[in-house]
């Protein structure tokens, strides 16, 4: 095999990663730019005082934004290896779970929304979850084959 044949393409596991990484850090700049996000004088760093909303929907404060931001950062940065793709997928579609869950019991109009979080981001939440670690399961054993770019589902050495 030629050394231009033998050039190996991201897995799908990593790709998933990367993208996700990638709009996650896109969302934290979009949190910080007036006009995509309404009420954008009322942003705050922390609380449920912040009536800045991004698109519009969901409540974003300083603090909101600046995680999508290191969430976004991590995913590119995890995105290098399969081992790690899969866990930034998993890890953090159980995180996403978790503050789904807590935006659900907590009162949003008491200091317990720190983040701060209304029913759209709940529900983002929930779909992100379920979402980044499905991918992450159903990826997990694929792997691309040098050159031809054909998948190999059980995940195991390229022939």
């Amino acid at each position: 095999m030629s050394s231009t044949n033998a050039r190996v393409t991201r897995s799908p596991i990593r790709t998933a990663a990367l993208v996700v990484g990638a709009v996650f850090l896109l969302v934290g700049i979009l949190g910080f730019i007036p006009g995509i996000t309404t009420e954008y004088d009322t942003l705050t760093f922390a609380g449920h005082h912040s009536e800045a909303a991004l698109l519009g929907i969901f409540q974003v404060s300083i603090l909101h934004n600046i995680v999508h931001l290191l969430f976004g950062v991590a995913g590119i940065l995890l995105a290098r290896t399969v081992a790690t793709a899969f866990l930034y997928l998993v890890a953090g579609g159980a995180i996403y779970l978790v503050l789904w869950v807590y935006g659900l019991v907590i009162d949003q109009d008491s200091g317990a929304n720190f983040v701060p979080v209304n029913t759209a981001d709940n529900w983002l939440h929930f779909v992100l979850g379920v979402g980044m670690i499905a991918v992450g399961l159903l990826l997990r054993n694929r792997d691309v084959r040098p050159a031809t770019g054909t998948v190999n589902p059980a995940g195991g050495p390229a022939a």
